[in-house]
């Protein structure tokens, strides 16, 4: 798919088939994060894959924000050392992986993390060390149905030439 066309038809998939996603193509959406951007390349990302069932329906217990994520066939937890702009760093990683996720036919949601109450639990049941933070989770999966268009304001709605 051409990249303006994949910016253009992204969107958040919360209803996924039990299809599960090959590993090759896992890794290759995480390969999109890990080469995102980062402030003085600090690189501070780390990325866990679950498909663990029993730790996804908890996650979701936890998330009330995420209520998919237990019938997501897979889940990516993005966490971070704490630096400086770990919040821009690894919204940069997390929007090339959604990027990626659309590219390959898959539906992804983006379930925020960072500052949220369930950041710390999240943290033990994936096993993170303490200096590392919850920045977001990716639900990813094949799209239970087709998605249809999005509905975004028009670019003149938007757009301002030098000055508001």
């Amino acid at each position: 798919m051409e990249f303006f066309e994949v910016v253009k038809q992204r969107k958040s998939v919360r209803e996924y088939s039990d299809k599960k996603v090959d590993k090759a193509i896992l890794k290759k959406i995480i390969d999109a994060g890990r080469v995102a951007a980062t402030a003085r390349n600090e690189q501070p990302w780390e990325f866990i894959i679950s498909s663990d069932k029993e730790i996804l329906s908890k996650i979701c217990s936890m998330c009330p924000n995420g209520p998919f994520i237990k019938d997501a066939p897979h889940l990516i937890a993005v966490f971070s050392k704490d630096t400086k702009y770990y919040i821009e760093d690894c919204s940069a990683a997390t929007q090339n992986m959604l990027l990626a996720i659309e590219a390959l036919g898959l539906g992804g949601c983006w379930v925020a993390g960072d500052k949220k109450d369930y950041i710390e639990e999240v943290r033990k049941i994936f096993n993170v060390p303490e200096g590392y933070k919850l920045v977001s989770m990716i639900s990813v999966g094949y799209p239970k149905k087709p998605q249809g268009p999005k509905n975004k304001k028009d670019l003149k709605e938007v757009l301002h030439w030098e000055k508001w």
